[in-house]
């Protein structure tokens, strides 16, 4: 009886640990962004670090940028995510080397996919020498300038690629089960494959690609090598931005960028609060058409 009390709190040791860590790490943000550091001779605390930080054009153009990166990235990662789902459920190869194929994005570290996607999509890198070939571009300066631009459309094309294989691995499971049973009942009965993806299995499964796409905005939002390795100069991205100021030499600046990455914190706590709030409506107008 002991042993079976005790693997399960061994077992979630490693977990509270962790989660212990990110909390004294959160508290500890917290606590320098309103202006306490002893150390340094901050005794007071205020919000006058927030109040400048978004006083200044420059932080809101910075945000502005991220918002961009996260916005769009999680919209096209959901939707390319949810039709490559729909075409392994579909085919079934929800099994086998085609499910490995499209996990293998995910595993890809950040940095690496910065590096492949320079060589793919840089004005000297694979696509515009092949479109130099076919004498679709006369020289690299008339292919698309996608990295280091005001747009970010380099890093957005980068996040598409890890994280629309994220959304449709994450969606898989509930998709394939609902098109198996719902799904096949509705064909059953005189439904058309379409008819019957967009009316059952696509809302059924919207519960499981929602969560995706906040965990990918979120993390679009908040992510810092590709907006470091790819994108412009300037306006940088938020990340970018608050990893700039976290090194300043001058230790009592420090609670500008913890007043930075607090923005941060409380934008993602906003976005998950919203998230819940419609997922909430989301489920209750399922399952009330679904009772229907």
């Amino acid at each position: 009886m002991k042993r079976n009390r005790i693997v399960p709190l061994l077992l979630i040791t490693p977990f509270a640990l962790i989660t212990a860590l990110v909390l004294a790490a959160i508290i500890n943000i917290i606590v320098q962004s309103l202006g306490y550091m002893p150390v340094f001779g901050l005794y007071d605390f205020t919000l006058k670090y927030y109040i400048e930080e978004l006083s200044r054009p420059e932080v809101l153009q910075s945000l502005g940028v991220s918002l961009h990166v996260a916005l769009f990235s999680s919209v096209l990662a959901a939707i390319l995510g949810t039709l490559i789902c729909a075409a392994l459920v579909r085919t079934g190869r929800t099994r086998g080397a085609m499910l490995y194929a499209v996990r293998l994005p995910i595993l890809v570290p950040h940095t690496v996919v910065a590096v492949f996607t320079v060589a793919l999509l840089a004005q000297t890198g694979l696509l515009a020498r092949l479109a130099f070939a076919l004498g679709l571009a006369g020289d690299y300066t008339e292919f698309p300038m996608l990295l280091y631009g005001k747009g970010y459309w380099g890093v957005i094309l980068a996040y598409l690629w890890k994280e629309a294989p994220f959304i449709a691995y994450f969606s898989l499971a509930l998709m394939a089960n609902v098109s198996e049973t719902l799904g096949e009942a509705a064909e059953n009965l005189g439904a058309s494959p379409l008819k019957s993806f967009f009316h059952i299995t696509l809302p059924l499964s919207l519960p499981a690609i929602a969560r995706g796409f906040i965990i990918v905005f979120i993390f679009a939002f908040g992510g810092y090598e590709l907006p470091m390795l790819l994108g412009a100069t300037m306006p940088k991205a938020f990340p970018v931005y608050t990893y700039i100021e976290f090194i300043k030499p001058d230790f009592k600046l420090r609670p500008y960028a913890m007043a930075m990455n607090g923005i941060t914190l409380i934008l993602s706590l906003l976005m998950a609060l919203l998230y819940a709030v419609l997922m909430n409506r989301l489920m209750k107008r399922i399952g009330g058409a679904y009772e229907g």
